[in-house]
């Protein structure tokens, strides 16, 4: 089927102009968006000077003042980023933009210790960098700004934004709101800021700046390199390409919804997303049988070919000096599709699919691009092994060394520990999709920066703070 691409534009200028109907107004001072990376971060000094005048607890009213704007705004900022970036989904967008709202981590989370004995007391607080420099991925454009604003400045400080260019007003607009809550609550005017055309000149030059104390960047691996030799204090939030491992005594039924579940979750933009399956052979059908029923549509044989020649492109490696033998064939993946829906992507090869169908499945090797390339799109390959061992081998060999996620669906205690022992992920999700990793149907707080390279695991306000220790001796113990 043929689409009329005067149609396409049409629709798009329509979403666009109801968005745009949604926005917030022109940018009013204290909203924090300047012309020069410079008056960002001046601004957001002189913010931070503002805010440690402030209680904690006048803190926390500032921190539920975002909490709640950031929920009046979900779903405006949802159709923001799906309409700027072209990636993902309006309604789970809205989830994760709710649950960055709700579920990231106050003041609660800055707690002291103390130590009192015959010579004194000593006290250890939690004390802010100052102002944190925080680069932010198209991927989670709202859900970014959201988590690592109410983080930050729960931590006492101030903040200033490098959004990536591609979602660009979907940053600047989360930003702007934010602030505008603040200032509402009784705060100071730009806690958060950005420049109004972000760029790399601007991240570079916001990375170098003296005024900025500590950086944080969520993103791809050149970026958390970049930041980690900077000379400051980093925090890096790098890739994964996250396992599924499924045995033979796991509940089939559920682990194949699960999986869906998980992997066409935002069209699996999340970092933690589940990437591949790894199955025991002898429930492998089952599996793939289970997956259909529940959103997932069925690739084999040429069909394979054909996809992976859409949505990878190839490189050739340079061989060594002096060999004769063929150059490597590697492969990058192809942007045009990176958090598109599985029905797009399918009807590229000419398949047409209805909306029900979430995520595309194939059965592939073990070393087939689909496996070993972090696609960040709901197309989803399937590996069958031996045996558990097989399994959990070929899970710790895929993953990369990321130690990023890692989701297991088994009944078996003695699995389930081995595999997570020997992959040591921050995240290791047991027969739930990858999302109750941070806090969707799951326990626990949530954070769309999750530090792996730099060992911070899910950040939350402590991990922006320094260390202060507070010496009284020969004084006020008591006993």
């Amino acid at each position: 089927m043929t689409i009329d691409p005067n149609l396409i534009a049409k629709i798009a200028a329509e979403v666009m102009a109801r968005v745009q109907e949604r926005q917030p107004e022109t940018v009013s001072a204290g909203e924090g968006i300047f012309p020069t990376v410079d008056e960002a971060v001046a601004a957001a000094r002189a913010a931070q000077k503002q805010l440690k005048k402030l209680s904690i607890e006048k803190r926390e009213e500032l921190i539920q003042a975002m909490r709640q704007a950031a929920c009046d705004n979900a779903e405006l900022l949802a159709e923001m980023g799906v309409s700027e970036s072209g990636m993902g989904r309006v309604s789970d967008k809205v989830i994760k933009n709710r649950l960055a709202a709700t579920k990231t981590p106050g003041t609660e989370d800055l707690k002291s210790e103390a130590w009192s004995g015959d010579r004194g007391l000593t006290l250890i607080e939690m004390g802010p960098y100052g102002v944190i420099g925080s680069i932010t991925p198209t991927t989670n454009p709202s859900e970014t700004v959201i988590c690592n604003g109410i983080g930050m400045i729960a931590a006492g400080n101030a903040v200033v934004f490098s959004p990536h260019p591609t979602a660009k007003n979907t940053s600047l607009v989360t930003i702007k709101l934010l602030n505008k809550a603040i200032i509402q609550a009784g705060g100071p005017p730009n806690l958060l800021t950005a420049v109004a055309e972000p760029s790399l000149a601007a991240t570079n030059a916001m990375m170098q700046h003296p005024d900025i104390n500590m950086l944080v960047a969520t993103g791809g691996p050149a970026v958390v390199k970049a930041v980690m030799s900077c000379g400051k204090k980093a925090i890096g939030a790098g890739a994964g390409n996250p396992p599924a491992v499924v045995d033979e005594t796991a509940d089939i039924e559920k682990a194949a919804k699960d999986i869906i579940d998980g992997c066409s979750f935002d069209n699996n933009l999340p970092c933690i997303a589940e990437k591949e399956v790894i199955v025991v052979g002898s429930v492998a059908d089952k599996l793939m049988a289970y997956m259909q029923r529940y959103g997932a549509y069925l690739i084999s044989g040429p069909d394979v070919d054909r996809l992976a020649k859409v949505i990878l492109t190839e490189k050739a490696e340079l061989a060594a000096a002096g060999c004769t033998e063929k150059p490597k064939k590697s492969y990058a993946v192809n942007k045009n599709y990176v958090g598109k829906d599985a029905r797009y992507i399918l009807s590229q090869i000419g398949i047409q699919v209805p909306d029900s169908i979430r995520a595309v499945i194939c059965e592939t090797p073990a070393d087939h691009p689909f496996v070993v390339e972090e696609l960040m799109m709901p197309v989803l390959p399937v590996v069958q092994v031996k045996d558990i061992d097989a399994a959990i081998e070929l899970a710790v060999k895929v993953e990369h060394g990321n130690r990023h996620t890692a989701i297991m669906h088994s009944k078996n205690v003695d699995n389930l520990t081995k595999l997570a022992k020997a992959i040591e992920t921050t995240i290791f999700v047991k027969n739930a999709p990858s999302y109750a990793g941070i806090g969707v149907g799951g326990e626990g707080f949530t954070t769309f920066t999750i530090a792996g390279p730099t060992g911070e695991g899910l950040t939350s306000p402590r991990s922006f703070t320094r260390q202060r220790r507070c010496v009284l001796v020969d004084a006020l113990s008591i006993v």
